[in-house]
C-alpha cells in the first residue's frame, strides 16, 4: 500500500511540473525590446520616454546593483490569438520565488500610465480577455536591479548594501518578454491539482479523504494527453470536480482571509526604493480587484499611501476607487508599522494621531484597529494608546518567532499597564504572507490555541516584505477552500469583520497582562547606536519645540505657531520608527540616510526653538527648563563658567544663582564628593565605591561602571539577535592609559578616564558629579572599531531587589530579576527608555540614559550572605550582516548612577538628562504654559491644537503607578477644557476652577486635554 501511495504520488508530482505547468501559456511571440540605463537614481516618467533606447536581446546581462533600467517593448498581437486570453510576460532574470528583494518592474503604456508591476511570481500584464488579434502593444517597463542582499541567507557580509560599495557588474540576465495567450483551462487544471495534491499530503495516513483524493488524482493523470495538454485539459478537470466540491466538515475551522502585501518602508532597500515598491505593489492589487469581485486587500501605513500620492496619481486614484468599492480597506491607523518598544510614548500618540488623520480625511475611514504584524515586540501600554485613538482590535505576528516559549493564546484580551484591555488576535497560521498552501491551512488548524471555545482565526494573505501582494492563483487557491472536505472554511473579507465575529463568539477571550515580548531579536534593542540616539534626541527636541512654541504663541505678540513645520518633521521622525530603521536591521544605506536625516531634523528643531525663544524677547539671559519638573542643578554660562540655577518646570528663570548655595564639591584625586555622595574612582578606571551620605551606606557591591567587552556572534540574523551565549566570553575593560581630573570647581568636579583596547578603540569617559546632586554623570566618547563584539556597562548594587523597574511608554514595567521560570530565563536582554530602578524596602538605585534602551539585569548572592543586583545598560554592538560597517566609528553616550532614587526620582532625572536646560536671552518672565501639582502627574505633551483654532493641548500621564490627585493651572486665562482622544476630538468637559482644571488619574493613565484660551 504503501509503495502504491508513492507511486501515484510521485506520478501526479511529476506531470503536474514537467507537463501541465509547462503548457499554461499556449502560445507566444516575442517582444521588440530596446533599453535605456538610466544614470544615477530613478528618474521621471517623462525624462525616461524621451531618452535614447537601443535595441537589446534576450539572455543580455542588465542591471547594476541599485540601477533603473527602461525597457521599451513593442509588439502586435498576432490575428490567430484572437478569441483568446492575451497577456505580457516578461522574466528579468528573476532569482529564487521571494519577489521583494530583487529585480522588479513597472509597466507603463507611453503616455505614462501605471499598469502593472512584474516580479518572481506575477510575470504577466494582461493585454485583452477576449483578443480580437492585431492589437499594437507599447510598453515602457521601469526595471529595479536591486541586489538580492539574502543570497547567501544572511551567513556572510556583503558591501551591496550600499550604492557606496555595491559596484556596477550587471546582476541579472533578463529571459523573456513575449506576447502569449493563456491557456485557461489548463491554468486553471493547474490550480486544482496544486489544491488537492497539497491537502492530500496534509491529511493523516489513514484519513479516508486522503487515499479519495490521491485515487481521484490517479484517476485523472490517467485522462491527460501527454500529446495534447490543452485539449485534454477540461477531462482531467472534470473528473477532479467531485474530490473539489465535497463540502467541509460543518465543525471545521473557519478561515478569514484578507489580502495583504507587506512593504517593509526600508529594509534591505533604502526608502526611494520603497517609494517605487508602492507603486508597484499597488498597481498590482487594484488590478486583482477588477478580476476578483471578493477581493479584499488590507493595507496600513499612511506615510506610504501619501508616496503614492504624490508620485503616483494615478494608482493612487484607483485606490481611492478601490476603497469606495470596498475592496481595499485601510488599517492600523499608523504613520508607519513603527517598532513596538523604542519609540517614546507621545511618538506612538503621534503615529496613530498622524496615521488616522490621513486615512479619514482622504478615504473619510476611521480605522479600528491596530495593525502590526511584524515588530519585534510590544510594549505593555498600546492597549491604552490604541484605545485613546479609537480603536477596538489590535493584531500581531511576530511573537510565533519565540525562541523558547509558546505563547498560550491566538484571540486573547490583552491588558495594558493602566488595566485597558484591547481585543487582540495572532493569526495560527503564523505568517502575515500566506498563500493558502495546504501545510499553511494544516498550521492554522493545527495551532489554533482557542480549539473548542472559538472557530475563527484571520489569514493575511500575499507575498510580502519588500511587497508583491496577492496574485491570482492565491485568490483562486482561496476559492476552492471556501468550502472543501479537510479543509478550514476560508473566506475573504474585511478585518473588521473578522474581528467582529471573532469577538461576538469568543467575549470571555483569555487575558494577557503586560508586555508582549518577542524571545529573538535581543539585539534590536542596541544595534545601530546612532540610529537610535538620533531618534531619541528627536522625540525630545520636539517636546522641547513645541513647549517653547506654545509659550511664544500665547505671549509674544506676532509670533506665528509653526504648524506645518512640526507636523513635517513629526512625520519624518515616525518614519524612521519604521521597524526594520530604528531597530538598526537595515542595510547600510538605510542606516547612512538615517544619520543625515536626524542632523537635519535636529538643525530645524533647534531653529524653531530658538526662533520661538527669541520671539519672547531679548534682554536678560535666562535658563529654560522643557522638564515637567522644576529643576535644581548645575548649567555652564555662556562663558562656560558652571552656575547653579533654579528653574521651574516647563517654565524659565534668570541666569542668576540660586538663592542658597547648595553644598560645594570638592576633588581629592580620584575622590569627589558633593556631600550627598561621595564616588571613589579605581586605578583601574572602575568606581570603587559610591557612598550615600544622606542613607549612610554604600552602594556598590563590586566594580562600579564596569566596561565588559563580549564576543557577539549570533546564531543568526546578526543585527537582529544576543544570543545567551555570548556572556560566557568577555574581556573587562581594566586598563586606563590616562585618568585626569578635568573640573575641580565648587559647583562641579569631574575625572576623565581614557582605555585604549581591542582594534584600535577607545573609550574617553568624564565621570562628573555635581553641586545639589546625588546624580553621577558618565559623558563617555567611544570610538569604535571592533567587530562582532558587544560592550555593556555594569552597575553590581548592593540592594536585594525582587524585580526592576524600566520606563517604557507613558509608565514603567516591573520585571522579576529571578529566573524561576523559562518566560524570566528568556528575558536575558530586555529594553527600557530613560531609566532603570532597582529597590528594596527604603531604598533603590536608579540608573538612567540619554540614548540607548538595551540591558540586562540579574541577582547573585555573595559569601557574606548579602544580595548584589547587577543592572547593565547596553551601549553598541558590532554586528556586520546586514551592514558590515554597523556601529564603526565615534558615539557619545551618557549615562548616569543615581543612588538613593524613588522611581520619582528616576522619573524626574530621566527627563532632565534628556532634557538639558538651555540658556537664552529674554525679556520680562514668560509665565509656564501650564503647572501642575499632585504628585505622580506628569506632563508628556504642550502644544497647540492640530486644528489650528488657538487651543492648547496638554497631554498627562501618571507616571509612579499609583492614583494621582492634582491641579492643572495655565499661564493665560482659561476659558474651558475638555477631555479629548488622541486625535483631540472631545469626549467629556473638565472639571474646572478659575485658570484651574481638576486632574485625577489611575495608575499609568494618560489624560489629553484641550485649554479653551479666553
Amino acid at each position: 500500500m504503501h509503495d502504491e501511495r508513492r507511486r501515484i504520488e510521485e506520478r501526479v508530482e511529476r506531470l503536474h511540473n514537467q507537463r501541465i505547468k509547462p503548457a499554461i501559456y499556449a502560445a507566444t511571440v516575442p517582444f521588440e525590446v530596446s533599453a535605456w540605463q538610466a544614470p544615477g537614481e530613478p528618474v521621471p516618467f517623462a525624462e525616461a520616454a524621451a531618452a535614447p533606447y537601443q535595441p537589446f536581446a534576450m539572455d543580455t546581462p542588465w542591471g547594476p546593483p541599485w540601477g533603473t533600467t527602461w525597457f521599451r517593448m513593442r509588439g502586435q498581437v498576432p490575428a490567430e490569438f484572437a478569441g483568446r486570453r492575451v497577456e505580457a510576460v516578461i522574466d528579468l532574470g528573476f532569482t529564487g520565488d521571494w519577489p521583494g528583494n530583487q529585480a522588479e518592474a513597472l509597466v507603463h503604456l507611453t503616455d505614462g500610465t501605471p499598469l502593472k508591476a512584474v516580479n518572481p511570481l506575477n510575470q504577466y500584464v494582461r493585454i485583452a480577455n477576449p483578443a480580437t488579434g492585431g492589437e499594437v502593444i507599447d510598453y515602457l517597463v521601469e526595471a529595479a536591479s536591486n541586489p538580492d542582499i539574502l543570497a547567501n541567507d544572511f551567513a556572510e557580509p556583503t558591501l551591496l548594501g550600499d550604492v557606496l560599495t555595491a559596484g556596477d557588474k550587471p546582476l541579472y540576465t533578463f529571459r523573456r518578454a513575449d506576447i502569449a495567450v493563456l491557456d485557461e483551462e489548463v491554468w486553471h487544471l493547474d490550480l486544482d491539482v496544486q489544491v488537492l495534491k497539497e491537502l492530500m499530503l496534509e491529511l493523516g495516513e489513514h484519513d479516508p479523504r486522503r487515499h479519495e483524493i490521491m485515487h481521484a488524482l490517479d484517476h485523472a493523470m490517467d485522462l491527460l494527453d501527454l500529446d495534447d495538454i490543452s485539449g485534454s485539459a477540461a477531462a482531467v478537470r472534470e473528473a477532479l470536480k467531485p474530490a473539489l466540491s465535497k463540502p467541509a466538515h460543518a465543525s471545521a475551522h473557519r478561515i478569514s482571509g484578507v489580502g495583504h502585501a507587506h512593504i517593509d518602508s526600508a529594509w534591505l532597500w533604502p526608502i526611494r526604493e520603497t517609494k517605487r515598491k508602492t507603486s508597484r505593489t499597488f498597481s498590482n492589487v487594484t488590478s486583482l480587484a477588477e478580476e476578483y469581485e471578493e477581493f479584499v486587500f488590507a493595507c496600513s501605513q499612511a506615510q506610504q499611501y501619501e508616496w503614492v500620492r504624490d508620485n503616483y496619481p494615478q494608482v493612487w486614484a484607483r485606490i481611492q476607487e478601490s476603497v469606495k468599492k470596498g475592496q481595499w480597506a485601510p488599517v492600523g491607523g499608523m504613520w508607519v508599522e513603527s517598532d513596538g518598544n523604542l519609540p517614546g510614548g507621545e511618538a506612538i500618540a503621534r503615529q496613530l494621531v498622524h496615521g488616522k488623520r490621513f486615512f479619514i480625511e482622504h478615504f473619510g475611514i476611521e480605522t479600528k484597529g491596530v495593525w502590526l504584524p511584524d515588530s519585534f515586540g510590544y510594549n505593555a501600554a498600546y492597549p491604552q494608546l490604541a484605545k485613546l485613538a479609537g480603536n477596538e482590535w489590535f493584531l500581531t505576528q511576530k511573537i510565533s518567532w519565540n525562541q523558547t516559549n509558546t505563547f498560550p493564546h491566538h484571540t486573547f484580551w490583552w491588558e495594558g499597564i493602566d488595566g485597558t484591555r484591547i481585543f487582540t488576535h495572532f493569526p495560527p497560521v503564523d505568517t502575515y504572507n500566506a498563500r493558502f498552501s495546504g501545510e499553511e491551512m494544516s498550521r492554522a488548524v493545527r495551532n489554533y490555541a482557542e480549539k473548542g471555545a472559538a472557530t475563527r482565526s484571520l489569514a493575511p494573505f500575499g507575498w510580502g516584505d519588500g511587497g508583491g501582494g496577492p496574485t491570482r492563483e492565491i485568490m483562486e487557491r482561496a476559492r476552492r477552500l471556501k468550502d472543501l472536505e479537510g479543509s478550514p472554511r476560508v473566506e475573504v473579507e474585511h478585518p473588521d469583520a473578522f474581528f467582529a465575529k471573532a469577538r461576538a463568539e469568543y467575549e470571555d477571550a483569555p487575558v494577557w497582562v503586560g508586555e508582549l515580548y518577542l524571545e529573538l531579536h535581543r539585539a534590536t534593542y542596541t544595534s545601530q547606536a546612532r540610529t537610535k540616539q538620533g531618534n531619541r534626541r528627536s522625540e525630545h527636541k520636539l517636546r522641547e519645540a513645541e513647549l517653547w512654541a506654545t509659550t511664544a504663541a500665547l505671549h509674544a505678540p506676532g509670533y506665528r505657531y509653526p504648524h506645518e513645520k512640526l507636523d513635517r518633521l513629526w512625520k519624518t521622525v515616525l518614519l524612521h520608527q519604521f521597524h526594520d530603521i530604528l531597530p538598526g536591521s537595515s542595510i547600510a544605506w538605510v542606516h547612512r540616510e538615517a544619520e543625515a536625516e536626524y542632523a537635519r531634523v535636529a538643525e530645524e528643531l533647534e531653529a524653531l526653538t530658538t526662533e520661538a525663544v527669541t520671539a519672547l524677547g531679548g534682554g536678560t539671559a535666562r535658563v529654560f527648563n522643557t522638564s515637567p519638573y522644576d529643576r535644581a542643578e548645575v548649567v555652564r554660562d555662556a562663558a562656560g563658567t558652571p552656575v547653579y540655577v533654579e528653574v521651574p518646570a516647563s517654565g524659565s528663570a534668570p541666569l542668576a544663582g540660586a538663592a542658597e548655595a547648595p553644598q560645594p564639591v570638592t576633588v581629592d584625586g580620584r575622590v569627589i564628593d558633593n556631600g550627598l555622595v561621595r564616588v571613589e574612582i579605581a586605578p583601574d578606571g572602575t568606581l570603587s565605591s559610591v557612598y550615600d551620605h544622606r542613607a549612610n551606606r554604600e552602594v556598590l557591591a563590586g566594580q562600579g561602571n564596569l566596561l565588559r567587552l563580549h564576543t557577539d556572534l549570533p546564531n543568526y540574523w546578526d543585527a537582529w539577535d544576543v544570543d545567551k551565549h555570548y556572556k560566557n566570553r568577555y574581556t573587562d575593560l581594566l586598563d586606563p592609559s590616562e585618568i585626569t581630573v578635568v573640573d575641580a570647581d565648587p559647583l562641579l568636579g569631574s575625572v576623565r578616564i581614557t582605555r585604549p583596547f581591542g582594534n584600535g578603540s577607545t573609550i574617553t569617559q568624564t565621570v562628573t558629579v555635581r553641586a545639589g546632586s546625588p546624580r553621577i554623570d558618565f559623558e563617555t566618547d567611544i570610538d569604535w572599531h571592533e567587530a562582532e563584539k558587544f560592550l555593556k556597562a555594569g552597575f553590581p548594587v548592593d540592594i536585594r531587589a525582587a524585580h526592576s523597574s524600566a520606563e517604557i511608554q507613558f509608565g514603567h514595567v516591573q520585571r522579576p530579576t529571578h529566573t524561576n521560570t523559562t518566560w524570566e530565563a528568556a528575558r536575558f536582554e530586555v529594553s527600557g527608555h530613560r531609566w532603570v530602578h532597582l529597590a528594596e524596602p527604603g531604598y533603590g538605585v536608579a540608573v538612567v540614559n540619554d540614548s540607548t534602551y538595551g540591558h540586562d539585569v540579574s541577582r547573585t548572592v555573595r559569601e557574606d550572605g548579602g544580595t548584589t543586583t547587577t543592572v547593565r545598560l547596553s551601549l553598541v554592538r558590532a554586528p556586520r550582516v546586514p551592514d558590515p560597517g554597523a556601529d564603526q566609528g565615534r558615539h557619545r553616550i551618557t549615562y548616569s548612577l543615581l543612588p538613593g532614587a524613588t522611581i520619582g526620582d528616576a522619573v524626574a532625572e530621566g527627563y532632565a538628562l534628556n532634557l538639558p536646560l538651555r540658556v537664552a536671552d529674554a525679556a520680562g518672565e514668560p509665565q509656564p504654559v501650564v503647572s501642575v501639582d499632585g504628585e505622580g502627574v506628569t506632563v508628556e505633551a504642550v502644544k497647540l491644537a492640530d486644528d489650528g483654532s488657538g487651543d492648547v493641548v496638554v497631554r498627562l500621564y501618571e507616571s509612579r503607578g499609583g492614583r494621582a490627585q492634582g491641579f492643572l493651572r495655565t499661564g493665560f486665562p482659561l476659558a474651558g477644557a475638555q477631555v479629548t482622544d488622541l486625535l483631540e476630538r472631545p469626549l467629556e468637559d473638565a472639571a474646572t476652577d478659575g485658570d484651574s482644571v481638576s486632574v485625577e488619574l489611575r495608575p499609568f493613565q494618560i489624560l489629553t486635554l484641550r485649554l479653551r484660551r479666553s
